[in-house]
């Protein structure tokens, strides 16, 4: 083994074991990267070596970080964030809860067809997983314990409908992963949409089965309201302005009207108007969010400049072509090299937030995919469609480690809103069915990439 390939499989080891350490995930990658290039460089000095880590690598690296902070793309980052944090104090999810639980409340496990839908329509809004599922937690689990329904069901319900924000445009996910492969931000926005409906549909008739089959786990309302014109219309009127304004951004993208960028500022917009309306806004939550927004914006922008560090040396010490080598010598064929790269990132889902993997991980392995013969062929309106496809694979993919216990970090959002009567236990045992209908849709999409296809190819195909 080279000298070359030691040291890489040396700083994938080293990383992983300074991840334990509690020390923050932005000084290892950026610490674990500089001992690394120190390495390379002096043994190519002291022990006639040549790893290619030379003092020009340093120069590199500040030439990335400028380059990194002028990408106008990733300004769409810190306005979804701060979209998705006011749309959390607006009031809309609350009102939303309440007009449609009137709406579903007379069909049996309505209140999970509720949450759901809700998930659906914020993952829409704001993007934003922790948001997610702490407000669905907070909104539905105490109306679900009153209605007594199963512990293990109503955690579940929550966990997988809050974590479809993860895939669902506008997802802060999609535009970094965009920018990492250099792909356009509004075609993985397009082919996000159906992936992520589907999950929703899925979850739907899974809790409307079940409900059905298993009346103890979703018992109906011994009140139920009557479907009436009113109902109706509180409905129609605590939906318009999250619909609105999903369309808004959305539909400017996907119309060519703006760009991501310019969308993500009409979103921060949108949402501030909501809360005005709403009569949620004042100075003390103004500032917040704007508190908050930059705290996680500059979160994962100091990921960023550690992940350009980390991955420089690895792909100067040729990282690409000894991962490239090992994958394409598997002898499992194209599909067979995608399901062992899909289940490696399904792994790393335990030990890494999705914001490392696509920094690191995802620039290592698509160059992979791109080599395979899968039988797509060319498709209108996109440049890329294998990797568009392949995207939307490892968005589900991560989708799935969010939810997979022991460390699933959907499940720690939902157990630090909880009632102390459902424990962690509770939770595990909730998402089990959901992992098993993600990992369902994931082999849906694999043998049906027109699930993720074409809606790219009708919107920008003309």
């Amino acid at each position: 083994m080279e000298i070359n390939e030691i040291l890489v499989i040396s700083m994938f080891l080293t990383f992983i074991v300074f991840l334990f350490t509690g020390i923050p995930i932005a000084y290892v990658l950026a610490g674990v990267g500089i001992i690394f290039g120190g390495i390379g460089y002096l043994s190519d000095m002291h022990l006639d070596t040549f790893t290619g880590l030379d003092l020009n690598v340093l120069g590199l690296v500040v030439s990335r970080i400028f380059s990194l902070m002028e990408n106008w793309v990733l300004v769409a980052l810190p306005m979804f964030i701060f979209m998705g944090l006011m749309l959390d104090k607006s009031g809309v999810a609350q009102r939303m809860m309440m007009a449609m639980q009137e709406l579903f409340g007379r069909v049996r496990g309505g209140l999970g067809i509720t949450v759901t839908l809700i998930g659906i329509i914020l993952a829409a809004s704001t993007g934003i997983i922790g948001a997610s599922v702490v407000l669905l937690g907070l909104l539905s689990i105490p109306a679900m314990m009153k209605q007594n329904y199963s512990k293990t069901f109503a955690t579940g319900i929550v966990c997988s409908a809050g974590c479809l924000g993860i895939l669902i445009p506008p997802s802060i996910m999609l535009v970094i992963m965009a920018d990492q492969l250099a792909l356009s931000v509004g075609d993985l926005f397009t082919a996000a949409v159906f992936p992520g409906l589907m999950l929703g549909v899925v979850y739907l008739a899974y809790i409307l089965g079940l409900s059905f089959f298993k009346p103890e786990v979703a018992p109906a309302p011994e009140n139920r309201r009557p479907l009436t014109f009113q109902v109706l219309k509180e409905v129609f009127r605590a939906i318009s302005p999250p619909i609105i304004l999903i369309i808004a951004v959305l539909g400017s993208i996907f119309a060519g009207i703006a760009t991501p960028t310019e969308a993500s500022g009409v979103g921060a917009l949108g949402a501030t108007i909501l809360a005005a309306v709403n009569k949620k806004l004042n100075l003390k939550i103004f500032h917040e969010v704007l508190m908050s927004s930059y705290k996680t914006t500059a979160y994962i922008f100091a990921i960023f400049i550690g992940a350009t560090i980390f991955s420089l040396v690895l792909r100067e010490l040729g990282s690409d072509e000894f991962i490239s080598s090992m994958l394409t010598g598997l002898p499992f064929g194209p599909y067979g090299v995608l399901l062992v790269i899909l289940g490696i990132v399904f792994l790393l889902g335990f030990l890494l937030d999705w914001i490392e993997i696509t920094l690191i991980v995802l620039p290592l392995l698509a160059p992979v995919v791109g080599m395979l013969d899968f039988g797509i062929g060319s498709v209108a309106g996109l440049d890329q469609p294998v990797l568009v496809w392949f995207v939307m694979l490892i968005a589900v993919t991560l989708q799935t480690s969010f939810l997979t216990p022991p460390v699933g970090f959907a499940l720690f959002y939902l157990k630090g809103v909880c009632p102390p009567e459902i424990k962690l236990t509770d939770i595990y045992k909730g998402v089990v069915p959901f992992i098993i209908l993600q990992l369902l849709g994931l082999g849906v999409l694999i043998m049906f990439p027109e699930v993720a296809l074409w809606l790219p190819s009708v919107v920008y195909g003309k």
